[in-house]
């Protein structure tokens, strides 16, 4: 079993920057794949980054402005977010599962989300 927990969201200006943060419980953090999804309002839950043992995975839409990385030892996972635009408003979910997949259903294990909101 895997808990997460998200945090680092907030408000933010068009072209500003966030860093979000995933917490997670259990010992075999390092073993699973680490992804972020986010949903807009009125939209489907889409993919934005997921990262393994053997590299990461981007959404073409958020390539060259998101970073995800990970910490074993501090079983989190980060979502470094810049140049943000305000089609990135959302509520950014953090999810494990065993392999890297854009496929939500392909997660076992969901935090709660956290909003992001980018004002133009």
């Amino acid at each position: 079993q895997v808990q997460l927990v998200e945090s680092g969201g907030g408000l933010v200006q068009a072209g500003g920057s966030l860093r979000l943060s995933c917490a997670a419980s259990g010992r075999t953090f390092g073993s699973y794949a680490m992804g972020w999804f986010r949903r807009a309002p009125g939209k489907e839950r889409e993919f934005v980054a997921a990262i393994s043992w053997n590299g990461a995975s981007y959404a073409d839409s958020v390539k060259g402005r998101f970073t995800i990385s990970r910490d074993n030892a501090k079983n989190t996972v980060y979502l470094q977010m810049n140049s943000l635009k305000p089609e990135d408003t959302a509520v950014y979910y953090c999810a494990a599962g065993p392999l890297i997949t854009t496929d939500d259903g392909g997660y076992n294990y969901w935090g709660q989300g956290t909003q992001v909101t980018v004002s133009s």
